[in-house]
């Protein structure tokens, strides 16, 4: 079970901790894959962050739902609700949908050349997960598996995530409340929250002991 790191910007503020500094921290934690998601920022912000995130992040870089930041990452991560809304608005199925984000079709900001992207859809329960499997798509996130204050949460699966896993024919990435050290039999577990709080831990303790060496 890889690590799957989630850069949740509005996180990193709640915690008081640097991009540089979770960025760190998810390699020492040999992370594989590392996503981006700001909901609260504006496009140029956006844009700024995730080139920064680029510079210094060299493995797979997913963003969060920002088609427009599609040509500097190397895949998507979409919800349910913005998969059906990108439908309405595209007037494409989902299975159309997510090939398009797949090459690159419905990105109106920037250029794409040759490019195939990674897609990953969030599903919840076992009929989105059975629908995903006839999607084109390279990995389901699956969740909530604890109760997370990163998003609302209504569907807590807990330990019925174990058995909703055998369902999916694509990889799948346990996403919700995740911890760094939970052992869950998946391809991914996706931790956010649990990385900066061992991240803020860090900071505090190198403080401290720069105090200790300068009363010396």
């Amino acid at each position: 079970m890889a690590l799957y790191a989630l850069l949740d910007f509005d996180t990193l503020k709640k915690y008081n901790i640097s991009i540089e500094d979770f960025i760190k921290t998810a390699k020492g934690l040999k992370a594989k894959i590392l996503q981006y998601r700001d909901k609260n920022s504006s496009f140029e912000e956006k844009l700024n962050r995730i080139k920064k995130i680029r510079k210094l992040w060299k493995k797979t870089l997913i963003v969060n739902d920002e088609i427009e930041l599609l040509p500097f990452a190397d895949g998507i991560h979409i919800g349910q609700e913005d998969l059906i809304s990108l439908c309405e608005k595209n007037r494409l199925t989902k299975f159309e949908a997510i090939k398009a984000l797949k090459y690159g079709k419905l990105n109106s900001k920037f250029s794409i050349l040759n490019s195939q992207f990674i897609v990953g859809l969030s599903t919840h329960n076992k009929e989105e997960i059975l629908e995903a499997n006839n999607l084109p798509l390279d990995y389901i996130g699956l969740g909530a598996y604890r109760p997370t204050t990163t998003k609302n949460t209504n569907n807590i699966l807990g330990e019925k995530i174990i058995n909703l896993i055998k369902y999916s024919y694509h990889p799948v990435a346990v996403i919700g409340g995740v911890k760094i050290y939970d052992k869950i039999p998946s391809n991914f577990k996706v931790v956010g929250s649990d990385i900066c709080k061992l991240t803020s831990f860090q900071l505090r303790k190198k403080e401290i002991f720069k105090r200790k060496l300068k009363n010396l």
